[in-house]
This record gives C-alpha cells, sequence and structure tokens, in this order.
C-alpha cells in the first residue's frame, strides 16, 4: 500500500525513521501524469533503495506559459494506482503552499548549463527546476534522485546544482523510454489529436538519420539542417532547436570527439515535443 504524505513535516518524520534503521531512501521527482517512463525511473528506484518515495507537484515555477500549467494533465487517483502497483512506498504529493509558503522569496539559479535551448525558448524555466528540485531534496532527505534521459539538459541543471551546492543525493540518469514507433513517452503526448500522433515518430527518426549521417562521417550541419528539414516536411508546426551539443556542457559542437547528444524540441500542433539521443 503506497502511503499517501502531502506536509513535509510528516514526510521527514517517516524518512526519519527509515533511516534510523539504516535504509537508503530513493526520490523519484515527477509532476505526475504518470506512463511507463516515469514507472521505469520507480522501478530503478525500486532496485537501488530500500524505501521508494515519488513526489508529485505540478511547479508553477517551472511554466513560463500559464496556458500549459493549466493544459498540464492531472489524475492522482490513476498515478497512486500505478504506484502501488509499483510498489512504491510514498507518494509526496504537497499543495503549492506547502511547497512556496506566502513570503517565499528565494530563487535557485544554475548558470551556463541551463542557458541554452530550453533556457532560451522557455525564459526561467530551470529556476523553477532548481527551486524545486533543491526544496524536493531538502523536504525527502533521499540518498538518491532518480532521473528521465529524456530530459537531458534538466539532468545536466540538477547534477550541476547537487554539485555546487554539496548537496548530498546521488542523481541516477535512466534511459528514455519509447513507445514501439519510436516517440518519446511524456505526460503531454496525450494532448495530442489521432492525426499528430502519427507524425509525432517522425521527430526521433530524423534524429536517428543524423546521429548515423554523422557517425558515418558526414558534414554535422547537413546532417542536422537535412534533420529540421525532414521533421518541417513531416508535419510539425517549428524546430526551435536541433542541435549537436556536447553531452556534459551543453556547449555546440561541430565534430564528435568526446560524448555528443543530438538535442530537439519542435512544436507539434498545439504540444511542444522535447528529445534527444547519443552520437
Amino acid at each position: 500500500m503506497t502511503e499517501v504524505i502531502r506536509s513535509a513535516a510528516a514526510l521527514r518524520d517517516r524518512v526519519a525513521a527509515w533511516k534510523r534503521s539504516g535504509m537508503l531512501v530513493g526520490v523519484v521527482p515527477t509532476m505526475g501524469a504518470l506512463h511507463d517512463g516515469h514507472l521505469s525511473l520507480a522501478r530503478a528506484a525500486r532496485a537501488q533503495s530500500d524505501r521508494v518515495i515519488v513526489t508529485i507537484f505540478v511547479n508553477p515555477m517551472q511554466f513560463n506559459n500559464p496556458e500549459d500549467l493549466k493544459k498540464y494533465p492531472r489524475d492522482e487517483a490513476h498515478d497512486l494506482a500505478l504506484l502501488e502497483a509499483g510498489r512504491v512506498d510514498v507518494l509526496f504529493a504537497p499543495g503549492p503552499e506547502e511547497v512556496y509558503p506566502e513570503g517565499f522569496a528565494t530563487k535557485v539559479t544554475v548558470a551556463g548549463v541551463s542557458e541554452p535551448m530550453e533556457g532560451a525558448f522557455r525564459p526561467g524555466h530551470f529556476d523553477g527546476v532548481a527551486t524545486v528540485v533543491t526544496k524536493l531534496f531538502g523536504m525527502t532527505q533521499a540518498g538518491r534522485a532518480f532521473f528521465g534521459e529524456k530530459d537531458w539538459q534538466q539532468v545536466q541543471v540538477v547534477e550541476r546544482l547537487v554539485r555546487d551546492l554539496n548537496i548530498p543525493i546521488r542523481i541516477i540518469a535512466c534511459p528514455t523510454i519509447r513507445e514501439a514507433d519510436g516517440l518519446a513517452m511524456s505526460s503531454r503526448n496525450v494532448r495530442l489529436t489521432a492525426e499528430e500522433r502519427a507524425v509525432a515518430p517522425a521527430l526521433h527518426r530524423a534524429m536517428k538519420g543524423a546521429a548515423g549521417a554523422i557517425r558515418d562521417g558526414q558534414d554535422a550541419a547537413a546532417a542536422l539542417a537535412a534533420a529540421r528539414g525532414a521533421v518541417l516536411a513531416a508535419g510539425f508546426a517549428s524546430v526551435e532547436y536541433l542541435d549537436l551539443r556536447d553531452a556534459a556542457t551543453l556547449e555546440p559542437v561541430a565534430t564528435v570527439a568526446r560524448p555528443a547528444r543530438i538535442l530537439a524540441a519542435a512544436q507539434l500542433g498545439e504540444v511542444r515535443l522535447i528529445d534527444n539521443i547519443g552520437v
């Protein structure tokens, strides 16, 4: 049975009892609308921790578009059923007033890795991520945190945050979970129409094609340009970025001399899709 806890004080009491028994606590931070990508993180946490907390908090601070916040899917009852089936110990689901009490005046900013791509197209987004993640780490007191590689830039931001602030938690990045046709699982996918859902896998196909071309020695700029063209030709409204970046620093690169990734964001109807793959 998954226990639902809504206050930080109650959660600290529960975690303190676990730690007195020598247990390692793992946390999976989410915004709910859970799918198998999230559940894969919970399974990884279960395999590597004695107790597992999944957090659900739709963080208003990381939405630069109020309409996107309003439309974000929410179904806690369904999420809880999935977590119980996955043997998650605690669902921590605080309200906004618990996370951001009256008079809240602190913001955490991570420079460098937060600035390109998502940082450029969603101003303030990563300040919201860094702030809420810092709070969740403090509230849960977990020893390990599990994040999906689909949000590759987010993982780099969180890892930098933890290093810079000496937060005693280990960040575990887990592989992206995809549908059979290659589309990266995302809570936003439910907002795609049937026609858009049929088009959506073109983003991953184009990225795979570019990665293969670059690995074969083709010019990266030409391969990326071809991929952007393929995404637009498939029916996407726009490609915000489809770049080759250093996997750790996220600096743009023209050749692959060390680990690199193609990262992309594209608009399909009312839904903004992001993805990334290694090269």
